[in-house]
Protein backbone atom coordinates (compact mmCIF):
# COMPACT_ATOMS: atom_id res chain seq x y z
CA UNK A 1 0.00 0.00 0.00
CA UNK A 2 0.98 3.55 -1.09
CA UNK A 3 0.22 6.76 1.07
CA UNK A 4 1.09 9.99 0.56
CA UNK A 5 0.53 13.21 1.82
CA UNK A 6 2.03 16.55 0.45
CA UNK A 7 1.78 18.71 3.76
CA UNK A 8 2.46 17.38 7.35
CA UNK A 9 -0.70 18.43 9.37
CA UNK A 10 0.24 19.98 12.66
CA UNK A 11 1.34 16.32 14.07
CA UNK A 12 5.02 15.28 15.59
CA UNK A 13 5.30 12.02 15.20
CA UNK A 14 2.61 11.20 11.96
CA UNK A 15 0.01 13.14 10.39
CA UNK A 16 -3.40 12.12 10.73
CA UNK A 17 -4.19 11.55 7.10
CA UNK A 18 -1.45 9.36 7.22
CA UNK A 19 -3.45 7.83 9.89
CA UNK A 20 -6.66 7.85 8.02
CA UNK A 21 -5.53 6.79 4.29
CA UNK A 22 -3.58 3.63 6.78
CA UNK A 23 -6.78 2.90 7.79
CA UNK A 24 -8.99 2.96 4.67
CA UNK A 25 -6.00 0.30 2.85
CA UNK A 26 -6.16 -1.70 5.61
CA UNK A 27 -9.73 -2.14 5.37
CA UNK A 28 -9.96 -2.57 2.01
CA UNK A 29 -6.77 -5.37 2.14
CA UNK A 30 -8.15 -7.28 4.90
CA UNK A 31 -12.20 -7.10 3.38
CA UNK A 32 -10.89 -8.27 -0.14
CA UNK A 33 -8.48 -11.17 1.46
CA UNK A 34 -5.02 -9.74 0.00
CA UNK A 35 -1.68 -9.82 1.67
CA UNK A 36 -0.06 -7.10 2.67
CA UNK A 37 3.69 -7.03 1.53
CA UNK A 38 5.00 -3.97 2.40
CA UNK A 39 3.63 -0.05 3.08
CA UNK A 40 5.23 2.78 1.52
CA UNK A 41 4.99 6.30 2.85
CA UNK A 42 5.81 9.76 1.81
CA UNK A 43 4.43 12.11 4.39
CA UNK A 44 5.11 15.70 3.26
CA UNK A 45 6.10 14.93 -0.07
CA UNK A 46 4.13 16.38 -3.21
CA UNK A 47 2.70 14.94 -5.64
CA UNK A 48 3.61 16.91 -8.45
CA UNK A 49 6.88 15.44 -8.38
CA UNK A 50 7.53 11.35 -8.57
CA UNK A 51 10.84 12.11 -6.64
CA UNK A 52 9.89 10.73 -3.82
CA UNK A 53 11.66 8.81 -1.06
CA UNK A 54 8.88 6.27 -0.46
CA UNK A 55 7.51 5.97 -4.22
CA UNK A 56 11.20 5.16 -5.44
CA UNK A 57 11.48 2.37 -2.80
CA UNK A 58 7.97 1.20 -4.25
CA UNK A 59 9.79 0.99 -7.56
CA UNK A 60 12.15 -0.94 -6.78
CA UNK A 61 10.11 -3.39 -5.20
CA UNK A 62 8.62 -3.29 -8.69
CA UNK A 63 11.92 -4.25 -10.14
CA UNK A 64 13.08 -6.54 -7.89
CA UNK A 65 9.52 -8.75 -8.24
CA UNK A 66 8.78 -8.21 -4.26
CA UNK A 67 4.91 -7.24 -4.79
CA UNK A 68 2.52 -7.05 -7.42
CA UNK A 69 -0.32 -4.57 -6.63
CA UNK A 70 0.21 -1.32 -5.91
CA UNK A 71 -3.43 0.09 -3.55
CA UNK A 72 -3.76 4.21 -3.01
CA UNK A 73 -6.58 5.95 -1.37
CA UNK A 74 -7.61 7.70 -4.41
CA UNK A 75 -5.51 8.50 -7.77
CA UNK A 76 -4.03 11.76 -6.54
CA UNK A 77 -2.68 9.76 -3.83
CA UNK A 78 -0.33 8.80 -6.19
CA UNK A 79 0.18 11.63 -8.25
CA UNK A 80 -0.87 14.94 -9.36
CA UNK A 81 1.24 15.09 -12.56
CA UNK A 82 -1.19 13.61 -14.95
CA UNK A 83 1.14 12.67 -17.98
CA UNK A 84 3.42 10.78 -15.29
CA UNK A 85 0.80 9.31 -13.17
CA UNK A 86 -0.54 8.12 -16.75
CA UNK A 87 2.50 6.31 -17.76
CA UNK A 88 2.70 4.48 -14.60
CA UNK A 89 -0.73 3.20 -15.05
CA UNK A 90 -1.15 2.74 -18.71
CA UNK A 91 2.63 1.65 -19.54
CA UNK A 92 5.01 0.50 -16.49
CA UNK A 93 2.32 -0.98 -14.01
CA UNK A 94 0.67 -3.10 -16.90
CA UNK A 95 5.02 -3.67 -18.45
CA UNK A 96 5.72 -5.10 -14.83
CA UNK A 97 2.30 -7.02 -14.18
CA UNK A 98 1.45 -4.82 -11.35
CA UNK A 99 -2.52 -4.83 -10.35
CA UNK A 100 -3.47 -0.83 -9.72
CA UNK A 101 -5.73 -0.27 -7.37
CA UNK A 102 -7.58 3.47 -6.13
CA UNK A 103 -10.32 2.53 -3.75
CA UNK A 104 -11.97 5.46 -3.60
CA UNK A 105 -12.11 6.75 -6.91
CA UNK A 106 -13.48 2.58 -8.14
CA UNK A 107 -10.25 1.88 -9.91
CA UNK A 108 -8.86 -1.07 -10.41
CA UNK A 109 -7.03 -2.24 -13.63
CA UNK A 110 -7.76 -5.78 -12.79
CA UNK A 111 -11.61 -5.32 -13.67
CA UNK A 112 -12.69 -4.09 -16.45
CA UNK A 113 -14.62 -1.34 -15.50
CA UNK A 114 -15.85 2.09 -16.60
CA UNK A 115 -13.71 3.86 -13.73
CA UNK A 116 -10.84 2.97 -15.14
CA UNK A 117 -12.22 4.34 -18.13
CA UNK A 118 -12.54 8.15 -16.47
CA UNK A 119 -8.92 7.78 -15.13
CA UNK A 120 -7.06 10.08 -17.44
CA UNK A 121 -9.72 12.50 -16.63
CA UNK A 122 -9.06 12.22 -12.87
CA UNK A 123 -5.80 12.45 -13.35
CA UNK A 124 -5.81 15.87 -15.32
CA UNK A 125 -8.16 17.47 -12.58
CA UNK A 126 -6.02 16.01 -10.44
CA UNK A 127 -2.88 18.18 -12.14
CA UNK A 128 -4.74 21.05 -12.12
CA UNK A 129 -5.89 21.25 -8.85
CA UNK A 130 -2.21 20.94 -7.67
CA UNK A 131 -1.08 24.10 -10.56
CA UNK A 132 -4.47 25.94 -9.21
CA UNK A 133 -4.03 26.25 -5.21
CA UNK A 134 -0.24 26.67 -6.23
CA UNK A 135 -1.08 29.96 -8.04
CA UNK A 136 -3.68 30.27 -5.36
CA UNK A 137 -0.82 30.65 -2.71
CA UNK A 138 1.55 32.68 -4.60
CA UNK A 139 -1.14 35.62 -5.25
CA UNK A 140 -1.75 35.51 -1.66
CA UNK A 141 2.17 35.76 -1.05
CA UNK A 142 2.29 38.57 -3.32
CA UNK A 143 -0.37 40.42 -1.62
CA UNK A 144 1.38 39.89 1.37
CA UNK A 145 4.95 41.17 -0.01
CA UNK A 146 3.04 44.18 -1.47
CA UNK A 147 1.43 45.24 2.38
CA UNK A 148 4.65 44.48 3.40
CA UNK A 149 4.21 41.73 5.53
CA UNK A 150 7.33 39.17 7.16
CA UNK A 151 7.00 36.21 4.34
CA UNK A 152 10.29 34.38 6.16
CA UNK A 153 10.21 31.86 8.15
CA UNK A 154 11.41 31.57 11.89
CA UNK A 155 15.61 31.31 11.92
CA UNK A 156 16.62 28.25 13.89
CA UNK A 157 19.12 30.20 15.80
CA UNK A 158 19.00 33.23 18.31
CA UNK A 159 21.32 36.12 18.50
Amino acid sequence: MYIRLSREDGDKEESESIGNQRKILQRYIKENNLTLIKEYIDDGVSGTTFNRPGFNELLQDIENKSINMVITKDLSRLGRDYIKTGQYIENYFPEKNIRYVAITDGIDTYIDSTNNDITPFKAIMNDMYAKDISKKIRSVYREKQKQGEYLCSTPAYRL
